[in-house]
């Protein structure tokens, strides 16, 4: 029996939602409707637990520094906001950065997994260059280890890249292999007896970089706002241009959208494989240097198990849907949550901070898992079309 025929109307309504994911408006909602309904069940977790959730989310608000822009505070709980911001835009600068890095990958229709390990070596390739170069000046040196950590973060993603276009092999599990040997190989690096430990011996850490490659301080102290927000803003710029104004932006996106389609059109698929990762693993490489230019100056061998910022790198491009401003706001409500939730902001009377660290865990998680709610919907819509066609079809009789 021939398979019966979709139904005009019913691939007209499917294009339909297909489309309005694709929209401004869709695009804005969905990651919208995602963070309010992870939020309302984080809520639900919190009265569970016995607390005031209304109470603990003003709490976790208080904690982050927004409230810093309300004109109505005022005094030292001004001055507190303003120190909490400071921590807030802080960790917002990586996260910007290895957004982009999973976001730039994803728009070549790969998956890029490997941000840790490319933060990782281009944090010790601006290490390496703060601590064992000098003379220069400061505007040169700070170029020169920016510049060895994009280089060595775009070398470790385009591993993966050269991999993927020559024998085809998956970058999920190269870049995951790849962040291991980050990891492991920076722990050796460091540790007591390493090639790079620091000049105190009984301590597993680097030696600090000096004041001549440190990135300029624009606001507060100890730790201070730096620059490095100014890289992440202009990384953002940068992004959108690359991918929207450039021959390189059009292949990959090509290449994104059908690969097949693509090469058909004398596009190398390959190069294009290639050249994704190690643009994704610059830009990691550059949150890397960021963060031991700008805010931490050292390394120590513990730091390689406990320092996770390019894996919430990967949900701040998924909520932000690859988009420059959507990471932009993705990487800020995630610092956010890292920094309103953190041990030292909560008072334990409004809601415990180990249980609040937990619950932006979740939150983030449900963010993520109700962001891949259009594609349920979208594959629900789909399906009820072949259950309206079950219910209207009968089989025809046995003769």
């Amino acid at each position: 029996m021939t398979a019966p025929i979709q139904p005009e109307s019913s691939r007209d309504a499917t294009s339909d939602v297909t489309a309005w994911f694709s929209t401004r408006i869709g695009g804005v909602l969905v990651p919208l409707a995602a963070t309010v309904l992870a939020f309302l069940i984080g809520g639900l977790v919190v009265l569970i637990t016995g607390h005031n959730p209304v109470t603990a989310y003003r709490a976790i608000f208080e904690g982050t520094g927004l409230n810093w822009f309300f004109p109505w505070v005022g005094g030292e709980s001004r001055e507190a906001a303003a120190n909490d911001l400071q921590q807030t835009l802080i960790l917002m600068t990586p996260l910007v950065l290895t957004g982009i890095a999973v976001a730039f990958a994803f728009r070549c229709g790969l998956f890029n997994i490997g941000g840790q390990g490319q933060y990782w070596v281009g944090f010790i390739a601006a290490l390496y260059v703060g601590t064992h170069l000098d003379g220069f000046s400061r505007p040169v040196h700070l170029l020169v280890a920016i510049l060895a950590s994009i280089v060595a973060g775009s070398i470790w993603g385009g591993i993966a890249g050269i991999l993927k276009a020559t024998v085809g092999a998956h970058e999920v599990i190269t870049t995951i292999m790849l962040n291991w040997i980050a990891i492991f190989g920076g722990m050796y690096l460091f540790e007591i007896g390493g090639p790079l430990q620091g000049p105190q011996p009984s301590i597993p850490r680097s030696a600090e970089i000096p004041d001549s490659v440190e990135l300029w301080p624009i606001w507060g102290s100890l730790p201070s706002l730096h620059a490095g927000i100014f890289i992440a803003l202009f990384a953002l710029v940068v992004y959108y241009v690359l991918l929207n104004r450039t021959t390189l932006g059009y292949e990959v996106r090509a290449v994104g959208f059908n690969p097949e389609a693509a090469r058909y059109g004398g596009i190398s698929v390959a190069k294009n494989y290639f050249l994704a990762l190690a643009i994704s693993g610059a830009f990691a490489g550059l949150a890397g240097s960021v963060d031991v230019l700008g805010f931490k100056f050292a390394v120590s061998t513990g730091d390689f198990a406990t320092n996770f910022i390019p894996f919430t790198g990967i949900a701040v491009a998924l909520l932000g849907r690859n988009k420059p401003v959507g990471i932009l706001f993705a990487a800020l409500l995630f610092a956010a949550l890292e920094v309103g939730t953190s041990t030292r902001q909560l008072d334990p009377e409004v809601f415990e901070p180990a249980l609040a660290v937990d619950l932006a865990t979740m939150i983030q998680a449900l963010v993520i898992f109700f962001v891949g709610a259009d594609l349920l919907i979208l594959y629900l819509w789909r399906a009820r079309r072949f259950v309206g066609l079950g219910r209207r079809v009968q089989p025809e009789p046995r003769p």
